[in-house]
């Protein structure tokens, strides 16, 4: 089903449960065949080896337990060190921003016969509503952008541009899953689960994984899209404010001291180290006392992180912080960078959230939808790309926009230019993180309803951004299940070459 390379050597990953090898080792097999219940006689004896992720050792009369988001090395030559996923939550409409189709011009309020597909089910015949804004060309690659972007579309020549994305589903829900994880259903761990699992973090006093929400509210499905599913919970994504405390209840009570609350910790620790001593297969158990240590370093790194004193007036306003519509995706855009001089491995940010209009799904009014959504999210994202560069860090950072699915060429309702659900044929780009900048790739029909050249399933996107991370994607592997489950999937995935610099 989807583009695929030559087969490769299966090759050892991150350790994690199984010691991520791709293929079943013999202590594998006694632990499944057993089901589960040898696992207090064998707990010593895997635990040597790698097999369960908490394995602890010896040193100076002591047990310790690995921290699961201690740094490790790529497997494969790396480009990008961070990634920072600017996600347009609702689906934005690929034919009014970056996919440019001059039939639909020709053919606005006409009703042809189409066969599309969405929310209500099939039809073979659409009135067809044209793209609402003008393009222009852009950079030295001529690439032409929608005016809904102007900032962005003076980015273009740093912008490999993939048109002929599709996946499985026209629902939300689910379409969100398979972006964040790789499936239709949740417990699954989501794409910077595996960042994290598979590198590690070079900075112990920061998660790994940074969520931001629109302050609107999260998306449908909520936690599902940053959860670390049969991982344990270290990997999962933690949600920051780019506003006020960067995270809540992290602050301690007032009145105690740093001092005392050091002395705490290692008192909770002491007795949290001697529960573990006889529960040494649990992931779980292992990771929440590794958050507790976690927590107490964020009390001061965390708000230094947001602290935007640091900033000049004129970074400032390249993210467009103080103008009303882009302060606040500017905000978060301006702190995703801050995270990535940090050492943050993976940052998501959700532009748009709740229901309706409050995101990209544009069933009603299409203009008055993009005109907001666009207005708010142009500016900051064009920052962030010029800032990252004008540092030297945009090499390093890989940068994914888009959302869950695109929009229809043709009108959903009898009336107005409300567009459905589009999971056939859809446009996601990428910059930065050894990217090809000025290029695309795919194309959708003459009608922007399906990818028809070089389509590349959400699962080859998956695999671009982990290939650019230096991890193999169809190597990299957690044990669960008595399966060696991949982000990617059973099948081998090949990472997207023609955006690759």
């Amino acid at each position: 089903m989807y583009p695929t390379p030559e087969p490769s050597t299966p090759q050892r990953t991150a350790t994690g449960h199984g010691g991520g090898f791709c293929g079943r080792t013999r202590r594998e097999f006694l632990w499944e065949a057993g089901g589960g219940f040898s696992s207090l006689a064998l707990a010593s004896l895997l635990g040597g080896d790698g097999f369960l992720a908490s394995q602890a050792y010896a040193a100076d009369g002591q047990t310790k337990w690995d921290n699961p988001l201690a740094a490790k090395s790529p497997t494969t030559p790396a480009k990008a060190t961070s990634v920072i996923f600017l996600f347009m939550y609702g689906g934005p409409s690929h034919l009014d921003t970056f996919d440019y189709k001059p039939e639909l011009f020709r053919l606005d309020g006409k009703t042809i016969k189409v066969k599309t597909f969405g929310r209500g089910g099939h039809r073979a015949e659409s009135r067809v509503v044209g793209p609402k804004w003008p393009f222009k060309r852009y950079g030295q690659c001529g690439k032409l952008v929608s005016d809904l972007f102007p900032h962005l579309g003076q980015c273009v020549d740093d912008i490999a541009f993939i048109h002929s994305m599709y996946a499985e589903s026209p629902i939300h829900g689910s379409a969100m899953l398979m972006m964040n994880s790789g499936r239709l259903v949740s417990g699954f761990p989501s794409l910077g689960s595996w960042v994290n699992y598979g590198l590690g973090s070079v900075n112990d006093n920061l998660p790994g994984y940074v969520v931001m929400l629109d302050p609107t509210g999260g998306p449908i499905s909520g936690a599902k899209n940053w959860s670390s599913g049969f991982m344990p919970a270290s990997y999962q994504g933690t949600t920051f404010r780019s506003e006020g405390a960067p995270v809540l209840d992290v602050a301690p009570p007032a009145g105690r001291t740093t001092a005392i609350q050091r002395r705490l910790l290692d008192a909770i620790g002491e007795t949290n180290r001697a529960h573990q001593l006889s529960r040494i297969d649990n992931s779980e158990l292992a990771a929440r006392i590794a958050s507790y240590e976690l927590a107490f370093q964020m009390q001061t790194t965390a708000p230094e992180a947001c602290d935007f004193k640091q900033e000049t007036a004129a970074t400032q306003a390249l993210y467009g912080i103080g103008r009303p519509e882009t302060d606040n995706f500017g905000r978060r855009c301006l702190l995703a960078r801050r995270l990535v001089e940090r050492g943050v491995r993976f940052i998501q940010i959700y532009a748009g959230g709740s229901h309706g209009d409050h995101n990209w799904d544009a069933h009603g009014d299409l203009v008055a939808n993009h005109n907001l959504h666009a207005g708010r999210t142009d500016q900051p994202i064009a920052g962030l790309i010029r800032d990252l560069k004008q540092r030297g860090l945009l090499e390093s950072t890989l940068i994914v926009w888009g959302g869950e699915f695109g929009r229809q060429p043709t009108a959903e309702y009898a009336e107005g230019t409300g567009r459905d659900h589009n999971a056939f044929g859809f446009t996601m780009w990428m910059a930065g993180g050894g990217v090809r900048g000025g290029t695309q790739v795919g194309e959708t029909d003459e009608l922007g309803s399906a990818a028809v050249t070089n389509r590349f399933h959400v699962k080859n996107l998956h695999a671009t951004v982990l290939h650019q991370m230096g991890l193999d994607p169809n190597a990299l592997s957690y044990f669960y299940g008595g399966l060696n489950q991949k982000l990617v999937g059973v099948e081998t995935v090949a990472p997207i070459q023609q955006v690759l610099g």
